[in-house]
Protein backbone atom coordinates (compact mmCIF):
# COMPACT_ATOMS: atom_id res chain seq x y z
CA UNK A 1 0.00 0.00 0.00
CA UNK A 2 0.86 3.49 -1.18
CA UNK A 3 2.49 5.78 2.16
CA UNK A 4 0.12 8.15 1.66
CA UNK A 5 -2.76 6.08 1.51
CA UNK A 6 -1.52 4.18 5.00
CA UNK A 7 -1.34 8.00 6.06
CA UNK A 8 -4.69 8.51 4.75
CA UNK A 9 -6.14 5.31 6.55
CA UNK A 10 -4.05 6.27 10.50
CA UNK A 11 -5.53 10.27 10.22
CA UNK A 12 -9.14 8.71 9.49
CA UNK A 13 -9.02 6.01 11.85
CA UNK A 14 -7.94 8.52 14.88
CA UNK A 15 -10.90 10.84 13.64
CA UNK A 16 -13.02 7.97 13.81
CA UNK A 17 -12.10 7.28 17.46
CA UNK A 18 -12.44 10.85 18.74
CA UNK A 19 -16.04 11.12 17.15
CA UNK A 20 -17.26 8.07 18.85
CA UNK A 21 -15.13 8.69 21.98
CA UNK A 22 -17.11 12.08 22.51
CA UNK A 23 -20.29 10.76 20.64
CA UNK A 24 -20.68 14.09 18.25
CA UNK A 25 -22.83 13.42 15.35
CA UNK A 26 -20.67 14.91 12.46
CA UNK A 27 -18.65 14.00 9.56
CA UNK A 28 -15.82 14.81 9.21
CA UNK A 29 -13.94 15.23 6.11
CA UNK A 30 -10.05 15.02 5.20
CA UNK A 31 -9.53 17.63 2.60
CA UNK A 32 -5.71 16.34 1.23
CA UNK A 33 -3.81 19.37 0.76
CA UNK A 34 -1.41 19.00 -2.34
CA UNK A 35 -0.04 22.26 -2.95
CA UNK A 36 3.31 21.53 -4.29
CA UNK A 37 3.09 18.05 -4.60
CA UNK A 38 3.48 16.38 -8.01
CA UNK A 39 0.25 14.72 -9.41
CA UNK A 40 1.89 11.30 -9.54
CA UNK A 41 2.14 11.51 -5.53
CA UNK A 42 -1.60 12.29 -5.21
CA UNK A 43 -2.63 9.80 -8.01
CA UNK A 44 -2.64 6.86 -5.44
CA UNK A 45 -4.83 8.66 -3.81
CA UNK A 46 -7.35 9.18 -6.52
CA UNK A 47 -7.23 5.82 -7.45
CA UNK A 48 -8.16 4.64 -4.13
CA UNK A 49 -10.93 7.41 -4.03
CA UNK A 50 -10.52 9.81 -2.59
CA UNK A 51 -12.26 13.09 -3.43
CA UNK A 52 -11.86 16.18 -1.55
CA UNK A 53 -8.31 18.26 -2.47
CA UNK A 54 -7.21 21.19 -1.74
CA UNK A 55 -4.84 24.17 -3.60
CA UNK A 56 -3.68 27.56 -2.77
CA UNK A 57 -2.85 28.45 -6.01
CA UNK A 58 -4.97 29.24 -9.20
CA UNK A 59 -2.24 28.47 -11.33
CA UNK A 60 -1.10 25.39 -10.04
CA UNK A 61 -4.43 24.12 -10.09
CA UNK A 62 -4.98 25.08 -13.37
CA UNK A 63 -1.92 22.96 -14.24
CA UNK A 64 -2.75 19.98 -12.25
CA UNK A 65 -6.60 19.25 -11.97
CA UNK A 66 -7.73 20.76 -15.13
CA UNK A 67 -7.21 16.93 -17.15
CA UNK A 68 -7.94 14.99 -13.97
CA UNK A 69 -11.49 16.11 -13.97
CA UNK A 70 -12.11 14.42 -16.53
CA UNK A 71 -10.98 10.83 -15.37
CA UNK A 72 -11.90 11.50 -12.38
CA UNK A 73 -15.96 12.14 -11.83
CA UNK A 74 -16.39 12.34 -8.57
CA UNK A 75 -13.45 14.95 -7.45
CA UNK A 76 -14.31 17.93 -5.45
CA UNK A 77 -11.26 20.58 -5.53
CA UNK A 78 -11.22 23.32 -2.25
CA UNK A 79 -9.62 26.59 -2.95
CA UNK A 80 -7.79 26.84 0.68
CA UNK A 81 -5.49 29.93 -0.11
CA UNK A 82 -5.92 33.61 -0.25
CA UNK A 83 -7.87 34.72 -3.44
CA UNK A 84 -7.30 37.60 -5.59
CA UNK A 85 -10.59 38.88 -7.02
CA UNK A 86 -8.98 39.47 -10.15
CA UNK A 87 -8.76 35.42 -10.25
CA UNK A 88 -12.11 35.12 -8.92
CA UNK A 89 -13.70 33.48 -12.34
CA UNK A 90 -10.44 31.12 -13.06
CA UNK A 91 -11.49 29.77 -8.91
CA UNK A 92 -15.00 29.65 -9.76
CA UNK A 93 -14.71 27.97 -13.37
CA UNK A 94 -12.11 25.31 -11.08
CA UNK A 95 -13.29 24.84 -7.53
CA UNK A 96 -16.05 22.93 -5.90
CA UNK A 97 -15.62 24.67 -2.65
CA UNK A 98 -14.16 28.00 -1.55
CA UNK A 99 -12.80 28.48 2.01
CA UNK A 100 -11.30 32.30 1.90
CA UNK A 101 -14.07 34.33 1.51
CA UNK A 102 -12.99 37.25 2.95
CA UNK A 103 -14.02 41.01 1.44
CA UNK A 104 -16.86 42.40 -0.30
CA UNK A 105 -15.25 42.97 -3.74
CA UNK A 106 -14.45 39.62 -3.30
CA UNK A 107 -17.88 38.18 -3.03
CA UNK A 108 -19.05 40.46 -5.63
CA UNK A 109 -16.72 39.06 -8.42
CA UNK A 110 -17.49 35.51 -7.27
CA UNK A 111 -21.06 36.18 -7.48
CA UNK A 112 -21.06 37.28 -10.99
CA UNK A 113 -19.26 34.76 -12.72
CA UNK A 114 -20.59 32.18 -10.51
CA UNK A 115 -23.95 33.20 -12.47
CA UNK A 116 -21.96 33.73 -15.94
CA UNK A 117 -20.79 30.29 -15.09
CA UNK A 118 -23.84 29.03 -14.15
CA UNK A 119 -21.87 27.06 -11.50
CA UNK A 120 -23.06 26.82 -7.80
CA UNK A 121 -19.91 26.79 -5.56
CA UNK A 122 -19.94 26.25 -1.55
CA UNK A 123 -18.04 29.05 0.80
CA UNK A 124 -16.40 29.42 3.64
CA UNK A 125 -15.79 32.71 4.94
CA UNK A 126 -12.81 33.49 6.71
CA UNK A 127 -12.63 34.74 9.76
CA UNK A 128 -9.53 36.52 11.40
CA UNK A 129 -10.35 35.41 15.11
CA UNK A 130 -7.31 37.65 16.52
CA UNK A 131 -7.26 40.33 14.53
CA UNK A 132 -3.69 39.78 13.22
CA UNK A 133 -2.33 42.15 10.47
CA UNK A 134 -0.39 39.55 8.25
CA UNK A 135 -3.38 36.97 7.77
CA UNK A 136 -6.60 37.51 5.95
CA UNK A 137 -10.28 37.05 6.94
CA UNK A 138 -13.39 39.15 8.14
CA UNK A 139 -13.08 40.29 11.67
CA UNK A 140 -15.51 39.32 14.06
CA UNK A 141 -17.11 42.49 14.91
CA UNK A 142 -17.94 42.57 10.83
CA UNK A 143 -18.79 39.03 10.64
CA UNK A 144 -22.37 38.93 10.56
CA UNK A 145 -23.14 41.89 8.22
CA UNK A 146 -20.52 40.06 5.70
CA UNK A 147 -22.26 37.04 6.10
CA UNK A 148 -25.87 38.42 5.37
CA UNK A 149 -24.30 40.74 2.20
CA UNK A 150 -23.16 37.96 0.76
CA UNK A 151 -26.25 35.70 2.01
CA UNK A 152 -28.80 38.29 1.36
CA UNK A 153 -27.66 41.17 -0.49
CA UNK A 154 -25.79 38.43 -3.37
CA UNK A 155 -26.44 35.06 -3.47
CA UNK A 156 -23.53 33.55 -2.38
CA UNK A 157 -24.04 29.71 -0.72
CA UNK A 158 -22.26 30.24 2.44
CA UNK A 159 -21.97 26.54 4.19
CA UNK A 160 -20.15 27.42 7.26
CA UNK A 161 -16.74 29.97 8.41
CA UNK A 162 -12.90 28.56 8.73
CA UNK A 163 -10.37 30.08 10.39
CA UNK A 164 -6.47 29.73 10.99
CA UNK A 165 -5.53 30.10 14.63
CA UNK A 166 -2.00 32.03 15.54
CA UNK A 167 0.51 29.82 15.09
CA UNK A 168 2.04 28.42 18.67
CA UNK A 169 -1.72 29.75 20.27
CA UNK A 170 -4.75 27.71 22.60
CA UNK A 171 -6.39 26.27 19.11
CA UNK A 172 -9.10 24.97 21.18
CA UNK A 173 -9.70 28.48 22.29
CA UNK A 174 -9.88 29.58 18.95
CA UNK A 175 -11.47 26.50 17.75
CA UNK A 176 -14.69 27.06 20.35
CA UNK A 177 -15.11 30.88 19.46
CA UNK A 178 -15.34 29.92 15.64
CA UNK A 179 -17.69 27.19 16.33
CA UNK A 180 -19.81 29.06 18.47
CA UNK A 181 -20.21 31.54 15.58
CA UNK A 182 -21.37 29.27 13.13
CA UNK A 183 -23.61 27.88 15.06
CA UNK A 184 -25.25 31.96 15.56
CA UNK A 185 -25.72 31.96 12.18
CA UNK A 186 -26.70 28.52 11.98
CA UNK A 187 -24.25 27.19 9.61
CA UNK A 188 -23.97 23.39 9.27
CA UNK A 189 -19.94 23.45 8.42
CA UNK A 190 -16.85 24.15 9.60
CA UNK A 191 -13.22 24.40 8.28
CA UNK A 192 -10.92 24.05 11.31
CA UNK A 193 -7.99 21.96 11.38
CA UNK A 194 -4.55 21.25 9.95
CA UNK A 195 -2.08 18.55 10.71
CA UNK A 196 -0.63 20.05 13.62
CA UNK A 197 -4.24 19.93 15.32
CA UNK A 198 -6.67 18.51 13.75
CA UNK A 199 -7.66 16.09 16.62
CA UNK A 200 -8.47 19.24 18.55
CA UNK A 201 -10.59 20.50 15.14
CA UNK A 202 -12.58 17.26 15.77
CA UNK A 203 -13.33 17.70 19.16
CA UNK A 204 -14.56 21.10 18.32
CA UNK A 205 -16.98 19.91 15.86
CA UNK A 206 -14.85 20.32 12.53
CA UNK A 207 -16.40 19.03 9.21
CA UNK A 208 -13.96 19.80 6.72
CA UNK A 209 -10.15 19.05 7.55
CA UNK A 210 -7.65 20.64 5.58
CA UNK A 211 -4.06 17.81 5.99
CA UNK A 212 -1.21 18.15 3.75
CA UNK A 213 1.83 17.14 5.54
CA UNK A 214 0.27 14.43 8.02
CA UNK A 215 -1.30 12.57 4.57
CA UNK A 216 1.52 13.58 2.04
CA UNK A 217 4.66 14.62 3.74
CA UNK A 218 6.65 16.99 4.12
CA UNK A 219 6.88 19.73 1.61
CA UNK A 220 10.29 20.31 -0.65
CA UNK A 221 8.72 24.33 -1.29
CA UNK A 222 6.12 26.16 0.63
Amino acid sequence: MHVSLQNLNTVKAKVSEIINKKQLKIDSKIIVVSKTFAFDKIKPLLDHGHIHFGENKIQEAEDKWSDARNIYQNLQLHMIGKLQSNKAKKAINLFDYIHSLDNERLALKLNKYQDELNKNVKFFIQVNLANEIQKSGVSLNLLNDFYNYCTKDLSLNVIGLMCLPPIDSNVNKYFKLLKSNNETLNLKELSIGMSSDYEDAVSNGSTFLRLGTSILGERNVT
